[in-house]
Formats: structure tokens, sequence, C-alpha cells
């Protein structure tokens, strides 16, 4: 069900509205720009993450009739990855290291697998176009760019597509994770390092083997003082918006057990975990000095994608990681996605404002509180003076 539906409305507004004043640093969101960077008092490594991203898809463009009937105009099957990626450079611009989950293959040509059926209804492949692999890399100026590529739509085009996309990605200059057990080690401009381990339990590393879990993420942290883990995992859709301690079985499918994953890869020394794949915001939680985002919803998925609210909804994750990994800093940078899947900073922060509530329902102990102006990030016993007045919604 729905958000309205899950949550009681005065619980809603006043988790909408408790929220801290932000810092005298940090400048309100101009309309139509995305928040102003919270700044660490002390210098680290800026992390920035997106959820979902699919460049369109050159496997089937049958659903540009389908949304030229809904929406009244003519839609291009496959726009120019670059001209999807632009409205994110803004919102990614003082990153050290961006993050991508990169939802499908990338690659032109022939069709290495047929996935799905014909006339099937519950079965979607994505293959982005070649010119996705530039445009994900090229989307922050003196960055470093990590693709990961442990989902469940990375063999859509079968085991050579996929081979194919990560030879693709790496050639054009990303860092590639979630690929095997080992993790990805990336270097700044300023040559400080950061680690990352991709989970899915259809192509990287299973989730879901917790004992499995531990020993790739300690044997990483040993060696890496700065860790940052991905995952893949929970049930989908609008009725999927909080996130449980159990497992999540998705039509008839263990999509394992988020909360049980962020325990183990905490607790093995994973400093900040990026949750994907509900399609929705989640909770944010802080544990000790890691963060964990659930889920960062779909930021960018042009084509045959439901967009209603609140699947419409995402934002970008940024964390300040310090020498030693603690997290110093977080903040959420609110996305809107417009049908086809054109992406845009949401200056409402109402990203933000779910990812708040759902954090205080969910983990009320140490679930994150969310400025909705700054989008800043902050611990759980935070609380705002009743006098600081708000962004109205």
């Amino acid at each position: 069900m729905a958000l309205t539906q899950t949550l009681a409305l005065p619980l809603l507004a006043a988790a909408l509205n408790a929220t801290l004043a932000a810092p005298a640093a940090a400048q309100a969101a101009r309309p139509g720009q995305p928040p102003a960077p919270v700044r660490a008092d002390t210098v680290g490594v800026r992390i920035c993450a997106g959820g979902d991203i699919t460049l369109g898809t050159n496997l089937d463009t049958a659903w540009v009739h389908t949304a030229r009937a809904r929406l009244g105009r003519r839609v291009p099957a496959l726009p120019p990855p670059d001209s999807l990626i632009e409205p994110l450079r803004p919102l990614v611009a003082d990153a050290d290291i961006v993050l991508w989950n990169v939802e499908g293959a990338i690659g032109d040509g022939p069709i290495n697998r047929r996935k799905c059926a014909p006339g099937s209804t519950a079965c979607y492949a994505f293959r982005s176009p070649q010119a996705s692999a530039d445009a994900l890399r090229q989307v922050a100026e003196g960055a470093e760019v990590v693709a990961n590529v442990a989902n469940n739509h990375a063999r859509d085009d079968g085991d050579v597509g996929r081979r194919n996309t990560i030879r693709s990605l790496e050639s054009a200059g990303a860092h590639v994770t979630g690929a095997d057990t080992l993790a990805t080690v990336v270097a700044t401009a300023e040559g400080d390092t950061v680690a990352f381990l991709g989970f899915a339990q259809w192509a990287g590393p299973d989730p879901r083997n917790l004992a499995a879990v531990r020993r790739h993420v300690s044997r990483a942290a040993e060696r890496w003082p700065r860790l940052v883990v991905t995952m893949h995992m929970g049930a989908e859709g609008r009725g999927h918006q909080r996130t449980p301690d159990r497992r999540e079985i998705f039509y008839g499918e263990d999509r394992g057990n988020v909360v049980a994953f962020a325990r183990a890869a905490t607790g093995a020394g994973a400093d900040l975990v990026v949750g994907h794949g509900p399609h929705v915001m989640r909770a944010v939680e802080w544990r000790d000095d890691a963060l964990v985002f659930y889920s960062l919803g779909n930021l960018l998925t042009y084509g045959p994608f439901s967009l209603v609210e609140p699947l419409n909804r995402s934002a970008i994750a940024c964390a300040v990681l310090d020498d030693e990994g603690r997290v110093l800093s977080g903040q959420l940078r609110s996305t809107r996605q417009m049908p086809p899947g054109q992406v845009q900073a949401d200056d409402t922060g109402r990203a933000a404002a779910l990812a708040d509530s759902l954090s205080a329902l969910d983990f009320p102990d140490t679930g994150a509180r969310i400025d909705p102006v700054t989008g800043e990030v902050l611990r759980p016993d935070i609380r705002l003076p009743a006098d600081v007045p708000r962004r109205p919604y």
C-alpha cells in the first residue's frame, strides 16, 4: 500500500516538521537548484551515490507507443545518454567519488540473449546504448566514478552482455564493483583510497549468505580504512517503503533481510551502506559511526517504468568519510522523475522528507533525522526547536 495508507497523518506531519534547522553555513535551496552541500569541519572524502539508473533500453522499444498515447506527444526511444544524465551534474559536482547502480546491460548490436517471451507482461529487459558508459563516467568532472553491476538486470543481455557491459564501463574509465567478491579500490585525485563491494543474489556475491558477507567485508576492511558496501535487495514497489527486519518475499522469491545484511556489513567494518532495488525511498539508519541508506529509489530510469508517486522520488546520497572511515556528515539531495524518465533536482525536498518519516517509523532509536530543506542527515537524538520555520509542503 502507498505511504499515505501506511502512515498516520499526524505522525507523518510531525516527522516532516520535526527536523533540525540548517546550520549557518548551509544555505537553503533556491527554486530549481539542489541544496547547498553540507560541509564537514574535517577534510575527508566525499562519496555521492545514486539508486537505479537505466539510460533507455534498445532490447525492446515498443513502450514508446504506449507512452505516446498516455502523454499525448511523441517520445524518443533512445535519446542521447549524456542528455539524460546532464541534470545530475550539479548534484554531484562536489563529489570525489560517484557511485551508480547500473540497472541493466550496456551495448549495441545483436541481442545476445532474449530474456522475455513474446507477449510477456511481467518481464523487463534493459540494455542501454553503448554511449551510456561514457555518459556515466563523465557526469562529474574531476571525480572518480564507480559502477555497480550487482543487480537483477545485470544479465538482461546474457553473460556475454554482462561481460560487454563491464568492458564498456572500464574502457570509459569507470571502476566496476559487484562483479566478484573482491573489493574495488579507487584512488581520488588527492590520493585518498576508498574500497567498494557490491552485493546482489542474481549477479555478484549473495547478500543473503550473511556468513559470506561478513567474510568478504572484513577481508576488505582489514586492508582498506574506508569501505563502501552497496546492496540490491528487498521487495519492490509502492507497498514496500517500510524496512522490515525480516526476509522479504517478492513474487515468490527470497529477496533477503536488508536489516540483517546492514548489521552484518557494518559489524564487519563497512562504513557506508548504499541500498537500491525496491524502487522507492526507504529509511536511513546510523549504526555507530556508519551510515546505512536502505534504498535510494529510481534515480534515472528512462523507458517503460511506472513513475507514479512515490516511484518518481529519489535522491543522491552524499557522505564524507574521514581517514579512518567514520562518517563525518551526510546529505540527501532530492530528485524527481518526469515521464518517461527525465530527472530533475527537487527543491521541495520530498524524497528527504519521506526518508525522514520512514526512518523515525522503522528505526525509532537509530533512524537518522533528515532536514528536508538542506537534506542534512543528522543523528537521531537531534531535535528541532519549535519556533524554527520550515518550508511548507
